[in-house]
């Protein structure tokens, strides 16, 4: 007798075409309700659970899993995906979880800049205060003593 295998479900993938489905689905509500000048409908529970999925496996991405402000970057990865939700056609494209799974990797890139701005600003007054900055800060700034004073000694010696 043979053995039917089980397709496994994996709680954490984002099945595309039904994602796809739910999109299209969403999209002519969205129709219906601007033909009837009602308000736009409330996004379906699963297209919500694709964002979720979406933003929490790619924050266990090696770019960007050691981050403090990883929980941070997830909302506003959801967020984002939430702020453009009607921007997505399906007319246009097939594949919803590439669309949105560009918007959060953009969005993370902007959570990270913005918290290296930060840190730079930090360590600026940190400075000014007389107090040492963050480690990161007194490391190049030791490489960058290391490579003018070498530049000195060489001019001196070529002197």
């Amino acid at each position: 007798m043979a053995r039917v295998k089980k397709k496994k479900t994996n709680a954490h993938y984002v099945d595309n075409a039904k994602f796809l489905e739910a999109m299209k689905e969403w999209k002519d509500q969205c129709k219906d309700a601007e033909a009837s000048g009602d308000e736009k409908p409330r996004i379906s529970n699963y297209i919500g659970e694709c964002f979720l999925k979406i933003a929490n496996h790619l924050s266990y991405r090696p770019n960007f899993i050691n981050y403090t402000y990883r929980e941070e970057m997830i909302s506003d990865g959801i967020e984002n995906c939430l702020q453009y939700v009607h921007n997505f056609n399906p007319e246009k494209s097939d594949n919803p979880f590439a669309y949105y799974t560009a918007a959060v990797n953009n969005s993370f890139t902007r959570v990270l800049n913005l918290e290296k701005r930060n840190q730079t600003i930090r360590d600026d007054i940190l400075i000014e205060q007389g107090h040492l900055p963050s480690y990161g800060r007194q490391i190049a700034h030791e490489e960058e003593m290391k490579a003018l004073r070498e530049e000195a000694n060489s001019s001196k010696s070529d002197a």
